[in-house]
C-alpha cells in the first residue's frame, strides 16, 4: 500500500515551508526529536533514490519523514525525556505519539494523506508493531521511514543511553530483515549503509 500525493509534488515549496514551521514548533518542545526528524528526512531521501522509487513516493517520504514524530508534541516532558527505562504505563503513553500525529495531520486537507504514514511508521513487517499491520499492508512510505528512523535513533545519543556503534546498528538492521523491516527496503539500506549515515544530517 502506498499513498498518492501529486498535490504535494506540484506544490512542494509551499508544503516544505509549512512542514519546516511544524518542525520548528516541535523543536521548541524537544530539540532531539526535531533534529532527529530532519536527519531521518535526509536518509530517507537518499534511500528512495537507491530504491528507485518514483517521484510521488519520494515527495511523500520527504515530507512525512520530517513530521513522523510530530505527535510527540503531545507526550508529557517527563516521559519524552526520561533518562531511565519507561514503565509499562509510560510506554503505552509514548506509543500514542503516532495516533496523536495522525490526528494532527487529519485536521488539514492538504496534509491528511500523510496521516497513515505517520500512524504506521512503527509497524513491523512481521505484524508485531503498534497496530498489527504486516508486510505490504503497511504503507511503503512508512516502511522506508521505519528503517531510517531506526538507523538514526541507534546512532544518536539519547537521554537514556549513549550512541550505539555503526557496526552494531548495521547488524541490527541486517538481522531484522523480514522481521521488523521490509526485506527490499532494509537490504538496500544495508548495502548503502555508510553512505546513508554520511548524509543523515541533510535537511
Amino acid at each position: 500500500m502506498s499513498t498518492n500525493m501529486p498535490s504535494l509534488l506540484n506544490n512542494q515549496f509551499a508544503y516544505y515551508d509549512v512542514i519546516e514551521s511544524i518542525v520548528t514548533a516541535l523543536d521548541a518542545k524537544d530539540t532531539y526529536t526535531a533534529n532527529h526528524s530532519r536527519r531521518v528526512g535526509g536518509m530517507a531521501d537518499l534511500l528512495c533514490d537507491y530504491l528507485g522509487e518514483k517521484d510521488s513516493v519520494k515527495a511523500t517520504v520527504h515530507i512525512a519523514s520530517h513530521i513522523h514524530d510530530i505527535g510527540k508534541i503531545g507526550i508529557p516532558d517527563h516521559i519524552l525525556n526520561k533518562p531511565g527505562k519507561l514503565t509499562e504505563e509510560e510506554w503505552q503513553c509514548m506509543k500514542r505519539h503516532t495516533s496523536i500525529g495522525a490526528n494532527i495531520l487529519k485536521r488539514s486537507e492538504a496534509l491528511k494523506p500523510l496521516s497513515d504514514v505517520v500512524l504506521y511508521h512503527h509497524e513491523r513487517w512481521d505484524g508485531k508493531g503498534y497496530y498489527g499491520l504486516e508486510k505490504e499492508n503497511i504503507p511503503l512510505e512508512a516502511r522506508i521511514i521505519a528503517v531510517c528512523d531506526s538507523i538514526d535513533a541507534m546512532t544518536s545519543k539519547r537521554a537514556y543511553r549513549e550512541t550505539l556503534s555503526i557496526e552494531y546498528c548495521k547488524n541490527e538492521i541486517q538481522s531484522n530483515i523480514g522481521r521488523m523491516y521490509d526485506p527490499r527496503v532494509a537490504s538496500v539500506a544495508v548495502k548503502h549503509f555508510e553512505h546513508l549515515l554520511s548524509l543523515k544530517v541533510v535537511s
